[in-house]
């Protein structure tokens, strides 16, 4: 993964790239499922893996620290669906020969990365609005 010095695109957010690092395990995960469920779980998983990274990407790109919140809000959920459907996916035994312990732990680092970065800009977003008084200052340590 590359980290740039300077955040220019999403696709310099190191979080996307992990993203997108396990939306390509899960097509190569769901690629050995049963062919009755390609417009079941299957598609769900699919879909799910990929709005993690296409929703970090959205919420980028519209350059604004609330929209920014609100897209990685969304990731999250789609990543809780995705972990959600690896484990029934577990469950009925579809993963035949795949490590699929790679995917949970994955699915385990963005779920820490997106709420680090969403309470990082949350407090950016509280402490820009709020202006500086000497009554905040004494009430904030």
């Amino acid at each position: 993964m590359i980290r740039p010095e300077k955040i220019n695109s999403y696709r310099d957010l190191f979080v996307w790239q992990k993203g997108m690092a396990l939306a390509k395990q899960v097509y190569s995960l769901t690629h050995s499922f049963p062919f009755d469920e390609r417009f079941g779980l299957v598609a769900q998983m699919r879909r799910a893996a990929v709005a993690v990274p296409s929703n970090i990407a959205e919420g980028q790109a519209r350059h604004g620290k609330r929209e920014f919140v609100h897209f990685l809000s969304h990731a999250e959920g789609s990543l809780a669906e995705l972990d959600t459907q690896l484990a029934l996916a577990i469950e009925l035994g579809y993963p035949r020969d795949i490590n699929v312990s790679e995917s949970i732990v994955l699915v385990g680092e963005l779920q820490r990365m997106l709420a680090s970065l969403r309470r990082k800009i949350e407090v950016r977003l509280a402490t820009n609005h709020q202006p500086l008084t000497t009554e905040r200052l004494l009430r904030d340590p």
